[in-house]
């Protein structure tokens, strides 16, 4: 019974409900009809004395030339009353289960029926709910807006529209923060870099004011980089407008062409996949899997692999590197803001070189705006499977 639907479990009840209620009713009418079946030859009867020796005294009698025993009459008829009881109220019980049966096989029938148009707008709430929870904007923007009586079941259509128009505005306050807040800080943090330069460029400039401004330089790069993923996620979160067909196997080839890493062996096999997005934002997807393939590697003999194909009509960008071993229980960790694994992933990068965790989150958040999905599978010697799966054209 868990395991059926609320409408089959509305349509048994009903169906059990009515069933029970004709049962009954048929217990009562059968008692009635008994109850009135022996009230009335009681009736008939109720003068006469049936005991052995009464009957015996009675005789014989002429009829139309016809001797009758008039003992022997009254005990046929009696038979022939007792047989018409029995047969009237097996008549009753057969036809009303017969009657019973039938009507109850259309009290279920209109029983689905009216389950199915009472179930209807928690099915509609359930197909909006899911609409939401899968589009790749996260489909806030959407509502059930259910109209009808103001009943049960529009409360809570109406609560949950209330709740979603809190969480779109809440998305979109954060999103806007953020996006606000590094084009704020981008400001100062150009200004910081040109005097930096500038005071670096000074043919007077001592060669410890140089080695300051080269370690400014350094941090304050690292803060625009900073800035830069923070908007990059921002932005990556929010639906893509405008598309035109992309294929990641160009994109990929143009990363790798942009900043090939001259300390690791690279292997390409870039077949065709083609898909639609936004080229930017696609670009820094297969830039940052590529740099997170180079970052998270070992120190000697490293070695990453970038393949494109689409497969069943859809696009696929799949990076893998060497590197330490990663539990897969953790796997969750790296696409989560600001988290990265252990220490060991990134003890031995320069402190200029250490990444913010921001690089598999923008990945995930771009390959959902994109409605396709990112996932990362450990390998046995060490270093990561990652594969991104977009929509074909």
């Amino acid at each position: 019974m868990s395991r059926w639907s609320l409408r089959v479990r509305l349509t048994v009840l009903y169906g059990g409900l009515f069933v029970f209620a004709g049962a009954l009713l048929l217990g009562v009418t059968y008692f009635l009809v008994e109850r009135s079946l022996d009230s009335r030859m009681g009736t008939s009867t109720g003068n006469l004395d049936f005991r052995p020796k009464t009957l015996e005294n009675l005789g014989t009698i002429q009829v139309n030339g016809q001797t009758i025993n008039i003992p022997q009459a009254i005990i046929d008829y009696r038979a022939q009353q007792e047989q018409f009881r029995k047969d009237t109220l097996d008549s009753l019980v057969t036809g009303g289960a017969i009657a019973l049966a039938g009507v109850g096989v259309v009290a279920g029938a209109f029983g689905w029926l009216v389950a199915g148009r009472a179930l209807q707008p928690l099915s509609r709430i359930t197909e909006t709910a899911r609409r939401i929870a899968s589009a790749p904007d996260r489909g806030l923007h959407e509502r059930i807006a259910l109209t009808g009586p103001k009943d049960e079941v529009k409360e809570l259509a109406d609560t949950f529209d209330t709740m979603i128009e809190r969480l779109d505005r809440s998305f979109d306050g954060q999103r806007r923060f953020v996006a606000n807040a590094s084009h704020e800080l981008r400001t100062p943090l150009a200004l910081n870099r040109a005097l930096v330069e500038l005071a670096v460029a000074r043919p007077d400039a001592v060669p410890q004011t140089r080695q300051l401004g080269e370690s400014l330089l350094s941090v304050n790069e690292r803060h625009e980089r900073l800035i830069d993923g923070l908007l990059t996620l921002a932005e990556s979160e929010t639906a893509i407008v405008e598309t035109v067909p992309v294929d990641l196997a160009e994109v990929a080839r143009h990363v790798l062409d942009q900043a090939p890493p001259a300390d690791r062996t690279v292997s390409a096999d870039l077949c065709p996949a083609p898909t639609t997005g936004d080229p930017v934002l696609l670009e820094r997807l297969a830039q940052n899997l590529v740099e997170n393939a180079v970052r998270h590697n070992v120190a000697q003999d490293g070695w990453l692999s970038v393949h494109t194909t689409s497969v069943d009509g859809r696009a696929r960008l799949v990076v893998e590197n060497s590197g330490p071993v990663v539990p897969k229980y953790e796997i969750e960790t790296l696409f989560q803001p600001f988290r990265r694994l252990r220490g060991e992933r990134t003890r031995s990068e320069p402190a200029g070189e250490r990444g913010f965790g921001l690089g598999l989150s923008i990945v995930r958040a771009v390959a959902r705006a994109h409605g396709g999905e990112v996932t990362a599978d450990p390998r046995s010697g060490g270093g990561l499977t990652v594969t991104v799966t977009l929509p074909g054209t």
